[in-house]
């Protein structure tokens, strides 16, 4: 099985290609794409007796996304399951000028990177299928804030998402959108508050691995996050607003990115 994945070099991509290369073994074709060449490397020695390739680009850089994908399908043939897992996250205030640079870097990662991530992959896949699966957040189901940055980006990925399942419907190609709520990750460590429902790493992976192979188009992991983002769809604006006025916040301008 091929398998390409983003933001590979920490947190839960990389947790993601552990538990494949555990899962299939000498049968995984793994390709690691990430920006830090060490942390790639390192994940790479753990997934033995899996095989495959790391690919050291900052997910904004199209040309080396575009490189990347061309040397994988070269080298080992077509995906069978591409996900989109690299982005960024970042405190932000809508009122401050100042945070627009931040916005258009959150964009440019989580909405387009993820966008040109899939599609990159697309006519290679078209021949024998496949699974595009696309890492968008619970957070993209209201405007948090403090986050109003990262819960657009995701807003905007299951947006793009949901109608790029519908326009490959019967192509062979299946789409998957999944909203984790939070995971132990080195980005979610910098949040500074108390995280509900926080899941390992491993934990998280070996859910979203199920939640991508389970067919289902749209997956919120773990389960009680699903309760979680019911909840808030449903809420009326004047309770949403009362109830986040005071909520914790992201600190500003704290961004990472696997």
């Amino acid at each position: 099985m091929n398998i390409f994945i983003t933001g590979a070099s920490s947190g839960l991509g990389a947790a993601l290609a552990r538990h494949y290369a555990a899962t299939l073994g000498t049968n995984a074709v793994i390709g690691l794409a990430g920006r830090d060449a060490e942390r790639l490397e390192a994940v790479a020695r753990s997934l033995s007796p899996a095989s495959g390739a790391i690919y050291p680009f900052d997910i904004r850089d199209r040309k080396a996304l575009e490189a990347a994908a061309h040397d994988f399908v070269s080298r080992f043939g077509a995906p069978d399951l591409v996900i989109a897992n690299a982005g960024i996250s970042a405190g932000t205030r809508g009122d401050d000028g100042n945070d627009l640079a931040i916005l258009d870097d959150v964009l440019a990662a989580n909405v387009i990177g993820l966008a040109a991530t899939l599609q990159v992959f697309i006519p290679s896949m078209r021949a024998r299928g496949g699974v595009l699966a696309g890492i968008a957040s619970v957070a993209g189901i209201r405007g948090i804030p403090g986050s109003g940055a990262y819960s657009a980006s995701k807003a905007a990925a299951i947006a793009w998402l949901e109608a790029l399942r519908v326009e490959l419907r019967g192509s062979g190609l299946r789409v998957v959108t999944v909203c984790p709520g939070y995971v132990d990750t080195p980005m979610t460590r910098r949040n500074g508050f108390a995280m509900p429902f926080l899941l390992r790493a491993d934990i998280a992976a070996l859910r979203v691995a199920r939640a991508i192979a389970s067919g289902r188009a749209l997956v919120v992991v773990p389960w009680q996050m699903l309760l979680v983002s019911w909840i808030l769809r449903l809420l009326p604006a004047f309770v949403f607003d009362r109830a986040f006025q005071r909520a914790p916040r992201k600190p500003r301008g704290n961004s990472a990115r696997p």
